[in-house]
């Protein structure tokens, strides 16, 4: 028996757990605590705005994510993926 789809909220908060600190610091914020999947993405694009406003990484980040949240369940998955895949590269160059 196949294990049921998580939430896509549960893998937001996933997201949001693991980059959320480091996205605050990149700012000199703090971070925010259990953010909703909309306050996670405003945070990508402040950080976006802030540190490169064209950084490649960041932009698609905040798309996949916008994505992820407004498009259908099956693809949620994906698309988180992608975008922490994105987060990953985009603090891992600011730094």
């Amino acid at each position: 028996m196949a294990a049921p789809a998580q939430p896509a909220k549960h893998t937001f908060a996933a997201l949001s757990a693991c980059f959320s600190r480091d996205l605050a610091a990149l700012i000199s914020e703090d971070a925010p605590h259990d953010p909703t999947p909309n306050e996670f993405i405003d945070l990508v694009a402040r950080v976006r705005d802030v540190v490169n406003p064209v950084s490649g990484d960041l932009v698609d980040a905040v798309i996949e994510l916008a994505d992820a949240l407004n498009g259908p369940r099956t693809d949620q998955r994906e698309g988180l993926a992608r975008a922490r895949t994105h987060l990953r590269n985009a603090i891992e160059t600011t730094r």
